[in-house]
């Protein structure tokens, strides 16, 4: 199959419309015609050279969904015309933690640039082009079967997009990490995709107050649309002193959704007695922050990442669709920007300039 898509080619400039071709699926895979891609920071990141480790040509995207298009030999949970949530965390299935129900911590995930075989199933002019994740900007895509995930047909695959990754890692963050409980207090440090689903994770568990913390009015907003009681700019004021005037001793739940040092450091100080602070936000490698051992013993204070809302997709994504259909998650309000896929370079230039609260390209 021939298709065209966006390729990264180097890091720092703009991604070409390139012929590629795709091979059909593999043993235990699957294509899928993608209907729908989230613009996700881990991919302008990536595009901009500030996660250099990038394999390159490389279709960016790690997050989707769209139709099973064909199935390879093997597979026996997915046939054509299957509606799927695309997984950017394929796993192994057998690993000792996927068998704990941890797979997002699997130790033998997909390589990264890589299908499980070790290959690539994008060639343009005989030469591989790299998979990032799933590589969700191209309308045809093929993954292990594992990594896409069945959902109902009658639930709009634009909005299932966003669930592949921003809302169950924002989501989940908060509910399945920190397992907040009605009354706890809440601050989400970074209020643009995955924060936006943190604060709507804290208003469905009944927490109180949820503070909105960003250096834009404009998200600020947003984080007071989904749910946040109070919201901080960072630039305006001493975001710890004011949380503590809204909390008291502080916060019960600090949530890092953004991928810079300075808000973990900021959101480890905001925590009250036997507070934790979740951080979501990947950071450059090697990035690191000032930790005073005081803060966690005398107040016994805890830091913990999450990783993909430490959940199970084939799980957490059909609850989210639930969440939504009963009108208690909100989704599709989360899209304010839609482009093409020959306009990748402009929704990453929107996503860059905080102008989305999450971007979608629709095929």
């Amino acid at each position: 199959m021939r298709i065209t898509a966006p390729v990264l080619i180097e890091a720092g400039r703009p991604m070409e419309m390139l012929e590629l071709d795709v091979d059909d699926p593999g043993q235990g895979e699957v294509r899928v015609r993608m209907v729908a891609s989230g613009v996700c920071h881990s991919c302008l990141h990536a595009a901009d050279g500030s996660h250099p480790k990038v394999p390159k040509p490389i279709v960016l995207g790690d997050e989707g969904s769209g139709v099973v298009e064909k199935a390879g030999k093997g597979c026996l949970s997915l046939v054509p015309g299957d509606h799927v949530i695309i997984s950017w965390a394929p796993v192994c299935s057998s690993c000792t933690l996927c068998h704990l129900g941890l797979p997002a911590l699997c130790t033998n995930p997909q390589p990264f640039g890589y299908l499980f075989d070790g290959t690539t199933r994008f060639h343009h002019r005989g030469k591989d082009v790299h998979h990032y994740g799933p590589s969700t900007f191209s309308p045809y895509i093929v993954v292990p079967e594992e990594g896409a995930v069945k959902i109902r047909s009658d639930f709009p695959l634009d909005q299932a997009a966003l669930i592949g990754c921003s809302v169950t890692t924002g989501y989940g963050a908060v509910v399945n990490t920190a397992r907040v409980k009605a009354g706890q207090s809440v601050a989400v440090l970074g209020c643009g995709g995955i924060g936006l689903n943190a604060i709507q994770g804290a208003y469905l568990a009944g927490a109180h107050p949820i503070i909105g913390i960003d250096v834009l009015e404009s998200k600020l907003a947003w984080a007071r649309e989904f749910g946040a009681t109070h919201t901080i700019n960072s630039t305006a004021s001493d975001v710890v002193e004011r949380v503590r005037e809204v909390t008291g001793p502080g916060v019960d739940v600090s949530v890092v959704a953004v991928g810079h040092p300075h808000p973990m450091e900021q959101g480890l100080h905001m925590l009250g007695p036997q507070g934790i602070e979740v951080v979501i936000g990947l950071p450059v490698p090697g990035s690191t922050f000032p930790v005073d051992p005081h803060l966690l013993i005398q107040g016994e204070r805890r830091i913990t990442g999450s990783r993909y809302g430490s959940g199970n997709p084939h799980v957490e994504f059909p609850k989210m669709i639930d969440l939504a259909r009963s009108g208690h998650l909100r989704i599709g309000d989360l899209v304010t920007e839609r482009f093409r896929p020959d306009q990748a370079n402009q929704a990453f230039r929107s996503l860059a300039a905080g102008e989305q609260a999450r971007g979608l390209i629709v095929f």
